[in-house]
């Protein structure tokens, strides 16, 4: 076996980033069927370039349409119609947001939260739009204890007791407002229509409502939305939610006050109150969103824009991209790259559990976290052969999302662009739908430390800076990023929970490498997360004497694991003027796709 060398500053050649990722060369094909679509779909009025003709060319100074990856073919058709009436990207974002909750109740919805990357084109502004969900201040520690004092699993995680008051209808009303074109009911009309008129249900609906099927029909709202016609919603059939069509039209008529005040305001109070909870009519409606300053980083080339706290991915990435850069990765053999970058992130995974929480509740030392220096000294605890084993990395494992989670990516012909990723938690949320609203509540209560020690629906457990306090976010993974080089503006992110922030690693090394944004969304995946103190890997992503070494330096590795992930990746070639997406091809449903622009 070939010794890793101690780490030392050193470049990344492009072909070694790609073969970093320790993919089999056919995974780096197009995927046949959302990929044909999503390269197919070129500016019409250039014809190829040769990689030598575009190094040549000058930079365009915006790009030649609109692009829009999702995981819905109706969402990224949505986003687009709103561009043809004239909107822009911020505007799509809400027409692709709010169809997504209609189309997939079984990773987001308006009743949930979410975060949004926006660039300002005209301004050069980034911006971070919070809108993650917050506690109600009858969800205390205490409330989640049964009689013995230990944690109530049912109530963290089904019904009113485990939602946090919604913050996704209140971004749609502040995109709209601070920045879109065009009126909200305009880009909420497309939403309003496919819940009206319905959309045919595909397997993972059916699969996932069948895996939560006990917990959603205790509850009589659920029961009226997917047992309508007496049965479970089947595969093929067509799902319509009238109650949610009428909540989306008053939210496009009224805006905020059409969610968080008035009829639905009131029936949501109301349908708490009957399954036990406990909400107040002022934490409903003072909900509001937060503007933060989104984290910035360098790395080979790229300025890369990422979430701040409240999500800890975009900290927990620079920390793993800044340690990656001690080594001259191009002299190791696969085992030890490998080896490397789990221990990069076993190490970054520590720290999101220790330090990081609701940066308006939490003193979190995010200079500290994210600087080169803090990096080397995580480098030099890394042995060159051996693995770190993570009970001798203090802390506790702090909770994650779980993988039904979305995330879209947007850039448009002004160069605006939007990175969002929204989500209920666990599938199909708290199960619960509000009665009359069509309005299914999230469940990310138990995305907080609601039991220090004790293990959340993942597994994993809490700590101090993640407990719940009245009106408090609760932390999340959710990494929707921005990249950008000399030659390419980049927008990406993807659901996965603790997944989500290496999904997001992997691909800005795979850009780095050359790889086009469907290769990028197609590549198996590996993880490591601290803990538990393994090494994931989806089928193809690590060979048998790949596996076999890591073992051997202490590595327990566990390979072919199910697929995970639904990253979605939009990319405009600044110098071939060429708009591309990638959809993730472990969902079949998903869609990238271009319009031009007019001459």
């Amino acid at each position: 076996m070939r010794k890793a060398p101690w780490p030392r500053a050193g470049l990344l050649s492009p072909w070694l980033l790609a073969s970093l990722l320790l993919i089999a060369a056919p995974a780096y094909c197009e995927a046949p069927a959302q990929g044909a679509r999503a390269q197919a779909a070129k500016p019409a009025s250039s014809k190829p370039t040769s990689n030598k003709a575009a190094a040549n060319k000058p930079a365009a100074a915006h790009p030649p349409g609109t692009v829009i990856a999702s995981a819905h073919s109706l969402s990224t058709q949505a986003g687009l119609d709103i561009v043809r009436q004239g909107g822009n990207a911020f505007d799509a974002a809400i027409a692709v947001s709010s169809t997504l909750s209609v189309v997939e109740p079984i990773s987001s919805g308006i009743g949930g939260g979410g975060f949004f990357l926006l660039h300002d084109a005209k301004s050069g502004r980034d911006v971070f739009v919070d809108a993650r969900e917050t506690a109600p201040a009858a969800a205390t520690p205490a409330a989640y204890l049964d009689a013995k004092g230990e944690l109530n699993r049912d109530r963290a995680t089904n019904g009113p007791w485990s939602a946090g008051i919604p913050g996704l209808p209140a971004a749609l009303v502040h995109l709209a407002q601070k920045y879109g074109k065009l009126p909200l009911k305009t880009s909420l009309a497309p939403a309003i229509r496919i819940a009206r008129d319905g959309f045919e249900v595909y397997p993972r609906l059916e699969k996932g409502y069948g895996s939560r099927r006990e917990v959603m029909e205790r509850y009589r709202g659920t029961r009226e939305v997917f047992l309508a016609d007496g049965s479970p919603p089947k595969a093929g059939e067509i799902l319509k939610q009238p109650d949610l069509a009428r909540t989306l039209e008053l939210l496009a008529a009224k805006g905020f006050d059409g969610f968080y005040r008035g009829e639905v305001g009131a029936k949501l109070l109301a349908a708490v109150k009957e399954e036990g909870g406990q909400w107040k009519p002022e934490e409903l409606s003072g909900y509001k969103v937060v503007e933060r300053e989104p984290l910035r980083l360098k790395y080979r080339g790229w300025d890369i824009v990422t979430a701040p706290p409240p999500s800890s991915g975009g900290v927990a990435f620079a920390e793993i991209l800044q340690m990656l850069e001690g080594w001259d990765l191009g002299k190791l053999d696969p085992a030890h790259r490998t080896h490397i970058i789990a221990e990069a992130m076993r190490r970054a995974y520590r720290d999101r559990t220790i330090y990081l929480g609701d940066p308006d509740f939490v003193k979190i030392p995010l200079r500290r976290l994210t600087s080169a220096d803090y990096a080397a000294g995580l480098r030099a605890t890394i042995h060159p052969d051996k693995a770190t084993p993570s009970d001798l990395l203090p802390g506790q494992p702090a909770p994650l999302e779980d993988d039904e989670t979305t995330h879209f990516s947007i850039i448009d012909g002004e160069g605006n662009r939007v990175s969002a990723t929204q989500t209920v938690n666990l599938l199909y949320g708290s199960g619960m739908v509000a009665p009359g609203t069509g309005v299914l509540l999230n469940n990310e209560m138990d995305d907080f430390a609601l039991r220090p020690g004790t293990p959340n629906a993942f597994g994993v457990m809490g700590f101090a800076a993640n407990a719940p306090e009245p009106g408090k976010r609760m932390l999340s993974s959710m990494t929707p990023s921005f990249l950008e080089s000399k030659d390419k503006v980049i927008a990406v992110g993807a659901p996965g929970g603790s997944r989500i922030i290496t999904q997001v690693l992997l691909a800005v090394l795979a850009y780095d490498a050359g790889l086009s944004p469907q290769q990028v969304a197609a590549q198996p995946r590996i993880h490591h997360q601290w803990m538990p103190d393994a090494i994931s890997a989806e089928a193809g992503a690590l060979d048998a004497d790949t596996v076999a070494k890591l073992q051997a330096m202490g590595h327990k590795v566990n390979a072919g694991e199910s697929t995970w992930g639904n990253l979605q990746t939009v990319m405009w070639d600044k110098r071939a003027d060429v708009l591309s997406g990638g959809t993730d091809p472990r969902n079949p449903v998903g869609k990238a796709d271009v319009l031009l622009s007019k001459p």
